[in-house]
């Protein structure tokens, strides 16, 4: 078993041809940004000025030098994200820095012992397998395991002091973030949406009678299909009829350059008020050049018509048609569908709804969902019956499951890969054995991590869509789906089963010679599966850290569409407006799964703590410049992002534990087996009394605190034991920093960190909220309160058509024939002496420019 365990080790040669190529190429990334950030601001610091973001929203800009801008990055509060974009933002940093105090607390834990005990082993192993637990005779040193057991019981004990400290102290940050005045106003936080309504109970006075005088509106959802078909066909007939005026500006420009080149004068004329339609393109565009398309598939085949004129006939009538519907609609002339968004008067009255039992039937108005915003809403979703919901459920977590079985081939095989070099020994595989070291040391490393990646990004795709079909009803409740089945993937795949096959793999010949050994060359080889795991964090700590940071292919993408691709200014405006969007659901699980593999493999081979700790600090710093200065908050899922990853960390524990067991039983260590069979029995008492006493303050507002907020309200003052107590002004955090007093004494950072009950409490968490702009996110106008909770395709208005102003004049004349049908202007955009749309992205506002209404 020595010969084989230590025949071909390559795990240091691995290590090193991992790290070199994945160091040149984030040392090549991290060049790329730090040039390009000083030019390119839209880019890699869109947050700092752009005009569609309010005041409050934007970060301050940092200086533009190579490397002088770090020291005004780092200085920078942690809480900026907190204060000026979204909770899920400010919550996600904090869980990677969380995690970051895991691993470091780990290698101070566990290296300081476990190195000395599994390196003066008698197993002969060499390079990084002398480090594990491999490395120790179950012969002869079995009594040294009991410091693996009780090194791990300090450790996991730590691990789970973490998630009840963080519980805690999300629970506290949730109920002051959602109780404050800018959130607590606005519609979504007094909005309970209720699914499977009774067909009797879809009648507005009904539902009045069942929840009472603090109903303010009521919006019963409605078949729309008809109506989205109108709305969809009109949307498009606008947008071609705009393009269509835009290549007809264009096609008369480029005309009047190349007069202008042949010695043309450059002439400029308005058309008179009386002109005919179109006469002044006519002089520089023939009939037979003007923009056209074919009425058949695809715009293939059938008729060719003229589309400016096309366009403006069919939106003669689409217009007035969508008009129409939509007024049948909001008059109640649908057909009802079983979902019901009810609005109360504040707060504390929709808290109220949403908790009660609303329905004496089982699977009748239930689930229920509060704080759901209009623009997150999968509308498909609310059709779907209560039987059809628990089909699709069922379906769905079957589909996942055999995707995540099945899975395992492909990922079988990169585990196999990583440990290529012990199946020489069979004999049609001994051509392994020619192989240069170099190359195989690159095979077994690089190329492994590599393959792992590229098959895990089709996988959240697959899992958003999943819960569509099983009939969420948010965009924010799709991530959460995908990030629990995301993360169930990751552990199976990417940890458990690349793990075992390449322990398997490492064995399979010795074990194939000797099956009675199976149990104990299992145990013998799991631990140096974790030289995978470590090239794994290399590649994701360097490389796709780096690039994360440098966005090397967004950054390409972007300027690709937006010079080349962006025909129109509308599409020039929406690419330059919009920020690229994090998507929680795939995001958290990966970090949660690094962190599952660091915690499992602690007590068995140590040095995995200190690169998880390198590599996942690397990625706190990329995900922080991007939150700070680049990326946006689509989805806001309120925070739950947070305590779904702190109990998924569990996982890690339990597998840890029950490794730790496995490898105990097979090297016949009695005692440390027994230790810790008992620790696992403990972690599931205090994992139930933690779930049994947190979750109902996870999802549910305290009716107390809502109560001494509505106090504050009426008082502008603070509540303390019953009693109001004046605010003055500069006692509340606004500027980001941390509270670091409480009651005019100094916290120390160790009493804070060890009593979060006391020195993170409600009160002391309710001054990072931020004070600024409240009537931005609780004053509505009466028609956007009236309309909130409509299907798009009710409150979608005509679009206005944008095409740039020529120097002919033919946009005037192009805005004035139009305009009789659909709006349009060719203000804020010009033609240039190049024939390229040019608009002022900076100081004025485009008239295409919407303000966000915070819901």
């Amino acid at each position: 078993m020595s010969d084989q365990g230590s025949a071909r080790d390559a795990s240091a040669s691995s290590l090193y041809l991992t790290i070199a190529p994945v160091a040149l190429t984030a040392a090549v990334y991290i060049s790329i940004f730090l040039i390009l950030r000083k030019s390119h601001r839209r880019y890699y610091a869109p947050r700092t000025y752009l005009g569609s973001l309010r005041e409050s929203e934007r970060s301050p800009p940092l200086p533009t030098g190579l490397l002088n801008w770090f020291g005004t990055f780092w200085k920078i509060s942690d809480y900026h994200p907190l204060q000026h974009q979204s909770l899920d933002a400010y919550l996600f940093l904090r869980f990677l820095k969380i995690l970051i105090v895991i691993c470091f607390v780990g290698c101070c834990i566990t290296w300081p012992v476990l190195f000395p005990v599994n390196i003066t082993g008698s197993a002969k192993k060499t390079q990084l397998d002398l480090l594990t637990y491999a490395n120790i005779d179950n012969a002869t040193q079995y009594n040294r395991y009991y410091a693996h057991v009780f090194i791990s019981w300090i450790f996991y004990g730590f691990v789970m002091y973490m998630i009840i400290r963080e519980s805690i102290f999300y629970v506290n940050l949730r109920q002051a973030f959602l109780l404050s005045p800018m959130y607590s106003n606005r519609i979504s936080s007094r909005t309970v949406l209720f699914i499977s309504v009774p067909d009797d109970y879809l009648d507005q006075a009904r539902l009045r009678k069942v929840f009472g005088d603090s109903v303010k509106n009521i919006w019963i959802v409605g078949e729309t299909k008809e109506l989205d078909k109108l709305v969809k066909e009109r949307d498009n007939v606008a947008m071609r009829l705009e393009k269509a005026e835009v290549k007809l500006l264009k096609l008369a420009n480029q005309e009047r350059l190349k007069a202008i080149k042949k010695g043309a004068a450059d002439e400029r004329a308005e058309a008179p008020i009386d002109a005919e339609s179109g006469s002044l393109a006519a002089r520089w565009v023939p009939p037979k050049k003007r923009p056209t398309h074919r009425l058949g598939f695809l715009g293939l085949v059938g008729e060719k018509v003229d589309t400016i004129t096309w366009c403006r006939s069919q939106l003669e009538h689409l217009i007035p048609d969508v008009e129409k519907a939509q007024g049948a609609y909001r008059n109640g002339d649908y057909k009802k569908i079983n979902s019901v968004f009810i609005e109360f008067t504040d707060q504390a009255e929709a808290e109220s709804a949403y908790q009660v039992l609303a329905h004496h039937k089982a699977l009748q108005m239930t689930p229920k969902y509060i704080g759901i915003t209009p623009g997150e809403i999968v509308w498909s979703a609310l059709k779907v019956s209560w039987w059809q919901r628990v089909v699709r459920r069922f379906a769905v977590i079957g589909f996942i499951s055999a995707l995540i079985i099945f899975w395992a081939i492909p990922v079988g095989v990169v585990g196999i890969i990583s440990n290529i070099s012990s199946l020489e020994k069979i004999s049609f595989l001994t051509w392994i054995g020619k192989i240069p070291e170099v190359i195989l040391g690159f095979v077994q490393g690089l190329l492994p991590s590599v393959l792992m990646s590229i098959l895990l990004s089709l996988v959240p795709v697959v899992m958003r869509l999943c819960a569509k079909l099983a009939g969420e009803p948010s965009l924010s409740r799709v991530e959460l789906f995908t990030q629990n089945a995301y993360f169930a993937f990751q552990v199976i795949q990417v940890f458990l089963i690349t793990t075992l096959t390449s322990a398997a793999s490492a064995a399979a010949y010795t074990i194939f010679q000797h099956p009675e050994q199976a149990t104990s060359l299992l145990s013998e080889n799991l631990p140096r599966a974790s030289n995978f795991y470590i090239s794994y964090f290399i590649v994701q700590g360097l490389g796709i850290a780096a690039s994360i940071l440098s966005q090397v292919a967004g950054f390409v993408i972007f300027n690709l569409i937006y010079k080349y691709l962006s025909g129109t200014p509308r599409a020039l405006y929406n690419q330059w407006a919009q920020l690229s969007a994090i998507s929680w659901g795939s995001v958290m699980p990966v970090y949660t799964n690094i962190a599952v593999i660091s915690i499992t493999y602690a007590g068995i081979a140590p040095l995995m703590l200190g690169f998880a700790t390198i590599g996942i600090s690397i990625f706190y710093l990329a995900w922080r410049y991007n939150i700070f200065f680049v990326t946006d908050t689509k989805v806001d899922t309120r925070g739950l992002i947070y305590p779904r990853a702190l109990k998924q960390l569990f996982a890690g524990i339990y597998i840890a534990e029950l490794s730790m067991i496995g490898l105990l039983a097979t090297s016949v260590a009695i005692g440390p087996l027994v230790l810790m069979i008992a620790f696992l029995v403990f972690t599931a008492l205090l994992h139930t009394t933690i779930n049994s006493a947190i979750d109902p303050l996870l999802y549910n507002l305290p009716r107390s605190l809502a109560e001494e907020e509505i106090a504050r309200t009426r008082t502008g003052g603070s509540v303390e034991n019953g009693e109001e107590k004046e605010i003055h002004d500069g006692e509340t955090a606004t500027n980001g920093s941390s509270p670091n007093t409480v009651k005019g004494k100094k916290v120390g950072m160790f009493a804070k960190f060890l009593k979060p009950w006391e020195y993170c409490d409600y009160e002391t968490l309710r001054k990072l909220v931020p004070h600024h702009g409240n009537d931005v996110y609780s004053l509505y106008a009466q028609e956007v309160e009236r309309d909130a909770y409509y299907p798009p395709s009710v409150t979608s208005g005509t679009p206005l058509l944008w095409i740039p102003q020529d120097p002919m004049g033919i946009s005037k004349q192009e805005v004035n024939d139009t305009s009789k049908v659909i709006p349009i202007t060719d203000e804020g955009c010009t033609l240039t002496d190049k024939n390229k749309i040019d608009w002022d992205t900076e100081t004025v506002r485009p008239p295409v420019w919407e303000e966000k209404i915070y819901y």
